[in-house]
């Protein structure tokens, strides 16, 4: 493998994201890395613990070459989107040829699985459970595990479930590139505690956002530069809460009737009456996630719901980006492979490479209608409104406008500069 992808969210960076790295240098030393990232909102619905600029250079000073935005279009959704956005994505850039995912269980049992999942009566099973009030992947793991016979305890697991939908998308993209499954170590995904090395960033999350966030427990889990944004961002009060939605949602939904709410993109099944029900009466965001929550609307779910009234996405727009397919490569943060990779991609893609926002679309163009701009347009302004979102989130709130004032990092020698 000569270009190498990885699809992840660095939420934040930490030693179990370098341990793939490492992996991957060690197997393919002459190879050059490309991280697709979540930007402002990651795929659970939630504010980035830091931005995606500081993001993008954590992971390129600890080794990735090219960091790449993931269109929000395609970040904030399930799995299986989540990981075909990724994978259509790596593959219009005409370089790729691996794809790197951590993964509870070896690649030849997901490949199974993966190959199981494309059957008939796994697609009927699947459908069925759906019927029956499951989610989706929940209905999958049933689905696969009574058809084939797997452990479904395998298929549960969080990497593992990433990991499926990875091969089930490079299998429906009909791409050339290879998977490179890395065996997770350390914390399992979802872990609330510190662990020596190698921790979840749920427990880091969790850490970082008490009052008094203990730095010899964080320094042997994280990078130095990322444990310092973290703390940087903690003392300035600039970590976002998703709390802080709560008023800002109530407010929305003061003006949505049920047949607007019908528009916006995953409200089915009479979560619009349940939402409206429990915002006429809940105090916190809290109380209306509690009493919202269902077997077929877990916690993740919702927040994504809730993503996705604040930003008014409207089933129509979600058609036709999953039509179209991701539409462009926004540039993050690169060094002198990176960019050796980006000359790479001009000539070998169609994809246009977006460094500066304003070249694609004017901030004037963000108050059109959605029928008024071209699905590049849309795509890119739904980027910029969950940066402006995020913005909300923040206790000390930050001006706007950094999409159109901040360009790609070049990175040169552990140092950063505009591109």
């Amino acid at each position: 493998m000569n270009v190498i992808g990885i699809i992840a969210e660095y939420n934040p960076f930490h030693n179990g994201h370098i341990y793939q790295i490492e992996t991957i240098r060690a197997k393919y030393p002459k190879a050059r890395i490309i991280a697709l990232m979540s930007g402002s909102f990651t795929q659970r619905g939630c504010p980035a613990i830091l931005d995606k600029w500081q993001r993008a250079s954590h992971a390129v000073l600890s080794g990735i070459d090219l960091v790449l935005e993931l269109p929000a279009a395609f970040a904030v959704r399930s799995a299986q989107n989540f990981a075909h956005g990724g994978v259509s994505l790596l593959s219009r850039l005409g370089v790729v040829d691996g794809l790197s995912f951590g993964a509870e269980s070896p690649l030849a049992f997901l490949q199974c699985a993966a190959d199981s999942s494309k059957r008939s009566d796994v697609q009927e099973l699947l459908h069925a459970y759906v019927q029956k009030g499951h989610s989706y992947a929940a209905a999958l793991s049933h689905a696969i595990a009574q058809s084939s016979g797997i452990n479904e305890a395998f298929l549960k697991q969080p990497n593992n479930i990433l990991a499926l939908e990875y091969l089930r998308a490079l299998n429906c993209c009909a791409t050339s590139i290879e998977p490179f499954a890395v065996a997770r170590i350390g914390a399992a995904y979802h872990d609330e505690e510190l662990h020596d090395t190698y921790a979840s960033a749920s427990s880091i999350r969790r850490e970082i956002q008490t009052a008094a966030p203990r730095r010899n427990l964080l320094a042997k889990v994280l990078p130095a530069n990322s444990m310092e944004a973290l703390f940087e961002a903690h003392t300035e009060e600039a970590i976002p809460e998703i709390n802080l939605l709560f008023r800002p949602l109530l407010a929305q939904l003061e003006h949505h009737t049920l047949e607007n709410l019908q528009e916006i993109y995953g409200i089915n099944e009479g979560f619009e009456n349940r939402l409206l029900h429990a915002a006429s009466h809940c105090l916190t965001m809290k109380e209306l996630l509690d009493e919202c929550r269902s077997r077929r609307h877990p916690q993740s779910r919702i927040q994504r719901l809730i993503f996705h009234i604040m930003l008014h996405l409207r089933r129509q727009d979600i058609h036709e980006f999953d039509e179209n397919g991701p539409l462009y490569a926004r540039i993050l943060a690169f060094n002198r492979a990176g960019k050796s990779l980006l000359h790479e991609i001009k000539q070998k893609s169609s994809l246009p490479l977006i460094s500066k926002t304003s070249h694609f679309l004017k901030d004037a163009a963000l108050k059109y209608s959605p029928e008024k701009r071209t699905t590049l347009e849309n795509m890119l302004a739904l980027d910029i409104h969950a940066t402006e979102v995020r913005r909300l989130c923040l206790p000390q709130i930050a001006k706007r406008g950094e999409d159109f004032q901040r360009s790609p990092l070049f990175i040169s020698d552990k140092r950063k500069t505009p591109a």
